[in-house]
């Protein structure tokens, strides 16, 4: 599995793709969204986790661009911003797989992207 994390938080993004790494998962990440779009031209990934809360480009924004160049991919959003309900409302013609609220739980995580790879 090759998964993509898009969050402006650095320290956030860099840790869970060490942690996914440390579960045998390929993970990259950015913190912008620019340039997440060139990463994605450079390499294949299964799956994008996309913070739904960015400067300049926001998560449903930021799927809707990956899509039209892969649209096959797989996405689930992380948001810190309000509730699992208020995002789920906000974004369903974006087609969202999966939404998760920071902080994020390593283990649920990686069950989601097996969830969404899997079905």
């Amino acid at each position: 599995m090759r998964v993509l994390l898009v969050d402006d938080e650095s320290e956030l993004v860099s840790a869970l793709a060490e942690r996914l790494s440390f579960r045998g998962i390929e993970a990259d990440w950015s913190s912008k969204c620019y340039d997440a779009l060139t990463q994605m031209e450079r390499k294949k990934y299964d799956l994008a986790v996309l913070d739904m809360k960015m400067p300049k480009m926001n998560g449903i924004e930021l799927k809707k661009k990956m899509q039209e160049k892969f649209p096959d991919m797989k996405f689930i959003f992380m948001t810190g911003h309000g509730s699992e309900d208020n995002y789920r409302a906000g974004s369903a013609e974006a087609g969202a797989d999966y939404f998760l609220v920071k902080p994020v739980d390593i283990d649920t995580l990686v069950e989601k992207m097996n969830e969404v790879l899997h079905k």
